[in-house]
């Protein structure tokens, strides 16, 4: 569906960056990288003998069932053709963003490793190993490619089923962000269908000359990062008669550019392209880095911290936590940005899950949406959000901080904190980092942009950088607290989607405005999953979906408009780490989640599905490898009889076929590297703490060992949250900062508070 045909205006483009020089491939290797791409997503036709070719009876049935779901159009009898037609190599841009997927967001290690793989797909002893012919990959017919396709996701070998499963994810990424087919087929919009474009708020930065020496910077306070917690801090200190300087990695995009293409959103407004993985390939986690950080690309749930994490937390030395302070603080904040449930209108996923946990007995609540008072029908917000309603960081605590003398700088990326040794004690003098202007059009997709170092001389320094970044800009800054990095807490996220037998345009209205909390204590010690929605942007919901041949997936992502996505969502136990890779410094993720939060996440998805087989989804589907769907057979109007003149019984959750499918799910369980897990949540990696030996700051927010340096980020959650946790992260922040103000001043008196 175009612009034109709904009456929108279209958001501003986003030119990309450069594409990065150089090849990440070499000719013969991209030959062989576009074949198993044409394998996944196939040329598929009755006729001809390139791609993938149907007898007449099969592509008939194929055409049939595509004209089913496709939505009126002038042209929708030629849409289901051309739309199997369409191979990953026919589509302009794909080997575009997958060069820049290889180049700057695939781990070198990784990399090397997928190229070795194409490289033996291109020789004869090579392909003898890993197909069982002699014959070249690329020169075999599309059908024997999807075989070995097949094959290697479920090899013994694991190297060959983590390229299965990884290139299987990147192509049906790239081809989701970059078909011109799959939108026409689905119906989908390239902006929000429901309210209309708002007018942000009209930011200056500070720019730099070009120079050889380092720009010198004073200010009381600098803030690396500009996500939830930095706004806070900025807001406070800002308001509090303090000189702040926000500084950012990213760049602004006004409102008008949002939302995004899915496409330039995940170059723009996220870390590494848009997915971070663990080493192990066992979850995806996907991490803000835009202005206005996690805030600027969330679901807007605004969740306060429960009761027995709040005790948790305070068993842990921590009393601010069971404090009327605390409450004060999140209470504060949610003022500040208007959070309420009154305003909801409920989409088909969320009532779904609302309906179908009624119907089970589940408890099931309204989420708090932080739309300022009003109603947010927009299933787009993780492109960010043109309404500039959704009250994040960039619309709320941000501007207030710049109405109150606040500067801040884009483009920078931080290098290093910077110390003085002041009567032995080693106080935090400042930042020093790299600044990259916009080019002279104002964008940054220019190769004319000037680079300058700056040297930041700050009073205190404050970290806000995000639970991946933040222990490595203090690892950087020479810090050897053996607490940076670790304790990583993720949410460790199973999907599970559902056909429904209606038009369901999951992608309209408010993403998450509902959740099922029957789980959340499945241990008795507060561990557990909750049920959720989650995002249905096609290249959001698709890429999760299993792949077993080309023509099935193309038929079921031609069926999103009909669908509904789900996820249950673990408040993990166990933890990880982030480290720098020792190549590039880039980060990198040590996370497998535990038999325990595997365990939980299974009790979720079978809640999930029964929750939507009760609601009449026709379909259900897992994200993992080796589970077929459950299919469900047709449903006897209300009242007929059975083949023996019996009324048929509707035996809901307790149908054989239904039973015996979940018993199938509970058998496979989520173990990798079958499971798949995504993160959307990141915690823990600068945890807070009464003790040095099992922490990184102290109560106050404060680096132990070192004065006149914080972290204000979700980073210093002593363990999971157990709610998505912008909320409580910006409550913490608003209590660190307020503490750091509080130091200032004192030190202002001259009453010799230590900085």
């Amino acid at each position: 569906m175009s612009i034109q045909q709904t009456g929108l205006i279209a958001p501003l483009t986003s030119p990309l960056p450069p594409v990065p020089n150089g090849e990440s491939f070499t000719d013969s290797q991209w030959t062989t990288l576009m074949a198993i791409g044409d394998a996944i997503i196939p040329s598929i036709r009755n006729t001809g003998s390139s791609g993938l070719t149907l007898q007449d009876s099969k592509y008939v049935e194929a055409i049939n069932k595509l004209k089913k779901v496709i939505p009126p159009s002038e042209d929708k009898d030629a849409l289901p053709s051309r739309y199997l037609s369409e191979s990953a190599s026919s589509i302009p841009g794909l080997r575009e963003l997958l060069h820049r997927t290889f180049s700057d967001y695939v781990r070198p290690d990784a990399r090397k490793g997928i190229a070795v793989v194409l490289s033996a797909l291109d020789t004869r002893a090579g392909c003898l190993l890993l197909t069982g012919s002699t014959t070249s990959f690329h020169l075999q017919p599309v059908a024997f490619r999807q075989q070995i396709l097949q094959n290697w996701a479920v090899s013994y070998l694991p190297p060959l089923r983590g390229v299965a499963k990884g290139l299987g994810f990147i192509f049906k990424a790239t081809w989701t962000k970059t078909s011109p087919m799959l939108s026409q087929v689905l119906g989908f919009p390239r902006a929000p269908v429901h309210g209309k474009p708002g007018k942000g708020f009209d930011y200056s930065f500070v720019q730099f000359p070009p120079g050889p020496d380092p720009q010198i910077i004073e200010t009381d306070v600098v803030i690396v990062g500009s996500g939830c917690g930095a706004g806070l801090c900025a807001k406070n200190l800002s308001e509090a008669g303090y000189r702040v300087l926000v500084v950012e990695r990213a760049y602004h995009f006004p409102a008008a550019h949002l939302p995004m293409s899915e496409t330039d959103a995940g170059i723009h407004l996220f870390q590494n392209g848009g997915v971070e993985v663990s080493d192990d390939n066992s979850i995806s986690v996907i991490a803000g880095q835009a202005f206005g950080g996690g805030g600027s690309i969330n679901w807007s749930a605004s969740l306060q911290t429960q009761g027995y994490v709040r005790k948790e937390w305070a068993d842990m030395g921590l009393p601010f936590f069971t404090s009327s302070e605390f409450q004060n603080s999140l209470d504060r904040v949610c003022h500040r940005m208007g959070v309420s449930a009154d305003h909801i209108e409920h989409n088909n996923t969320n009532n779904v899950l609302l309906e179908g946990a009624r119907k089970l007995g589940y408890s099931v609540k309204a989420v708090p949406q932080n739309t300022g008072g009003n109603k947010h029908y927009c299933g787009y917000c993780t492109l960010g959000c043109g309404a500039a309603e959704k009250q994040g960081p960039v619309v709320s605590f941000l501007p207030d901080a710049e109405k109150a003398g606040a500067h801040f700088i884009e483009g920078f990326s931080a290098s290093q904190v910077f110390f003085e040794n002041v009567n032995g004690r080693r106080v935090a003098k400042g930042v020093k980092g790299i600044w990259r202007s916009r080019d002279t059009n104002s964008g940054v997709s220019g190769s004319d942009q000037t680079t300058r170092e700056l040297v930041i001389n700050a009073k205190r320094v404050i970290v806000s950088c995000g639970t991946l970044q933040s222990p490595l800009l203090l690892l950087r800054s020479g810090l050897t607290n053996p607490q940076i990095g670790r304790n990583l807490h993720l949410h460790p996220a199973n999907v599970l989607g559902a056909v429904f037998p209606t038009r369901t345009n999951p992608w309209e209205g408010a993403i998450l405005t509902a959740v099922v909390d029957s789980f959340q204590d499945l241990d008795a010690n507060s561990h557990g999953t909750k049920l959720e929605a989650t995002s249905m942007l096609p290249s959001w919901f698709l890429p999760l979906l299993p792949w077993s041949s080309g023509l099935d997936y193309k038929l079921l992502a031609a069926r999103l408009s009909h669908m509904g996505g789900y996820i249950s969502l673990v408040r993990d136990r166990d933890t990880g780490r982030v480290y720098p890779d020792p190549v590039d410094g880039r980060c990198r993720i040590q996370y497998t989640p535990s038999a325990l939060d595997r365990k939980h996440a299974l009790v979720g998805l079978e809640a999930l599905a029964k929750i939507c087989y009760v609601a009449g989804a026709t379909e259900v589907y897992t994200t993992t490898i080796g589970i077929p769907p459950f299919i469900r057979a047709g449903l006897a109007a209300e009242g007929e009889g059975d083949d023996e003149g019996e009324l048929r019984q509707d035996q809901g959750i307790n149908e054989p076929a239904f039973v015996a499918w979940l018993d199938l799910v509970r058998k496979k369980g989520l173990a990798g590297p079958d499971g798949t897990f995504a993160s959307a949540h990141q915690m823990g990696t600068c945890r807070m703490g009464s003790s040095e030996k099992t922490s990184v700051v102290d109560p106050e927010g404060r680096v132990w060992g070192t004065e006149g340096l914080f972290v204000a980020d979700a980073s210093v959650f002593p363990s999971a949250s157990g709610v998505n946790p912008m909320v409580t992260n910006m409550a913490i922040s608003d209590w660190t900062s307020r503490g750091v103000a509080k130091g200032l001043r004192a030190e202002r008196r001259g009453e010799g508070a230590r900085l």
